[in-house]
């Protein structure tokens, strides 16, 4: 019995014809007559009754098409893996900032300097990033939060900051000028990350801090995505919290104003990810490196 054999069978069993058969198989029809006759043969049992509209399956026949789909899927998956193992494939989860803002910076001088590596990249919030690297369906992460997990590595590799970004209006243009404009922004209605979300993380730390408790926010949206929140926040639907990182396009464009944060309480960082007892191709150690090398300036230590 040969693989190719079960092949044309479980061809026969779906398309329900030999002719439609060997014709997704790319093998002539008396192929595949052949190839059902030998394990007809081989296994002393009749498999399939051809009709005149159609085939049947005997008993027989159903419990070895259950079997050869087994045997094919398993086949498959083997062939996918030493595929996978022959091929450098960095499984990359990207948070929502670094993949819109970060990964695209740094990604296409990586490719220049290895271009024998590939990558499948899933992005998501940073939560769901840190799930899908404990359940090692990436195997490294860029988030925008601190892991909690003692089973991974946390790795800072670049420092952002919050600002408070507005519409340009002649009203927030004046509060600009005053020494402490923070208490006034934040009775104007705002836009926020979902739940989820390092920058949502790290502006509730920052509203922690300043005493400002949600209860007095006027909130009007919560948003995953920064440019529908940069474009809201220009269409005059509110302010928000955002990374500047996000916000400085628009800002330099002069679609929009952002009102600085101290740094102290506003600073943020993003972190390189990975299981700590999963053993990481060398590959994969050269794209983290690179990361490190490219923002090792960026970096910026508090006291």
């Amino acid at each position: 019995m040969e693989l190719k054999q079960l092949e044309s069978f479980v061809a026969v069993v779906v398309y329900k014809s030999f002719t439609e058969a060997a014709k997704q198989l790319y093998i002539s029809q008396p192929t595949i007559s052949t190839h059902i006759q030998v394990l007809e043969r081989e296994l002393e049992s009749k498999l399939i009754v051809r009709t005149t509209k159609s085939i049947e399956l005997t008993k027989r026949g159903a419990e070895l098409y259950e079997c050869a789909v087994k045997m094919l899927d398993l086949r498959d998956g083997l062939l996918e893996k030493w595929k996978s193992a022959d091929e450098k494939i960095v499984r990359l989860g990207v948070s929502t900032i670094p993949s819109a803002y970060i990964l695209p910076e740094f990604l296409p001088e990586f490719c220049k300097e290895y271009p024998e590596i590939f990558f499948h990249s899933t992005q998501s919030d940073s939560k769901g990033i840190i799930e899908g690297v404990l359940e090692e369906r990436m195997d490294v992460g860029l988030v925008g939060m601190e892991c909690e997990s003692e089973h991974l590595a946390c790795i800072p590799f670049y420092e952002d900051e919050l600002v408070i970004i507005t519409p340009v209006t002649e009203y927030f243009l004046k509060l600009r000028k005053k020494e402490q404009p923070i208490r006034e922004l934040f009775k104007e209605p705002i836009i926020l990350r979902e739940k989820g979300s390092g920058t949502k993380k790290a502006a509730d730390l920052f509203l922690e801090r300043e005493g400002i408790k949600k209860e007095e926010l006027q909130v009007v949206a919560y948003m995953n995505d920064p440019e529908a929140i940069k474009n809201s926040v220009a269409a005059g639907l509110g302010v928000s919290i955002v990374s500047k990182k996000a916000a400085e396009n628009m800002i330099s464009e002069k679609r929009l104003l952002s009102f600085e944060i101290s740094r102290y309480t506003s600073g943020r960082k993003f972190y390189i990810i990975y299981k700590k007892d999963y053993i990481l191709k060398p590959y994969i150690n050269s794209f983290i490196d690179f990361i490190q090398k490219y923002y090792k300036n960026s970096l910026i230590k508090i006291d």
